[in-house]
C-alpha cells in the first residue's frame, strides 16, 4: 500500500495537473467554441433537428431496412446530419473538441507509460486499443479475453 503521505503528494500533483489542463489554452478555446455554439439558435435549431430525426431513426432501427420508412430515414439522417456539421459554429465546436481530446490523451499516455509500457491509455478518443486482449499486455499474451 502507498503510504499516506505518497498518496497525498500523488493526489496534490494530480490536482495540479488537472488545474494547468483546465487553465490551458485549449481548454480556453473549448470553452469559447462552446459558449459561442450554445448562444447560437441557429445552430441550436440545426442540433434540436438533427436528435429529433436521430430519435426516429432509433426507432425504426429496430426493424433496420424492412421498416417502410427505412432509406427516406437514413436519407433525412444523413442531410440532418451533413446541415448541422456545414454551420460554422459546430464545426468550430467540434475542431476544439478534437484538440482537447487530443491532449486528455497525450496527457493520458504520457502518465500511463511513466508508471509502465504496459499500462494502456486512450489514443485518438478511444478508452482502450482495440486488440482483443483483456489483460492489458497490449495483446502480447495472445489471450482471447
Amino acid at each position: 500500500m502507498i503510504a499516506t503521505l505518497e498518496y497525498v503528494d500523488i493526489l496534490d500533483r494530480s490536482e495540479s495537473l488537472g488545474k494547468r489542463i483546465i487553465e490551458s489554452d485549449v481548454m480556453e478555446a473549448y470553452n469559447n467554441t462552446q459558449r459561442a455554439l450554445n448562444e447560437d439558435k441557429e445552430a441550436q435549431q440545426l442540433i434540436k433537428a438533427f436528435a429529433d430525426i436521430k430519435d426516429h431513426y432509433d426507432d425504426i432501427q429496430r426493424f433496420g431496412r424492412y421498416h417502410p420508412d427505412y432509406n427516406e430515414i437514413m436519407k433525412k439522417v444523413r442531410s440532418t446530419k451533413r446541415e448541422m456539421d456545414m454551420n460554422d459554429k459546430v464545426a468550430t465546436f467540434k475542431i476544439a473538441e478534437r484538440n482537447l481530446q487530443k491532449l486528455l490523451d497525450e496527457v493520458s499516455e504520457y502518465v500511463a507509460l511513466s508508471v509502465s509500457d504496459q499500462i494502456k491509455a486512450p489514443k485518438d478518443g478511444a478508452a482502450l486499443s482495440d486488440s482483443g486482449c483483456g489483460c492489458g499486455s497490449g495483446g502480447g499474451c495472445s489471450c482471447a479475453s
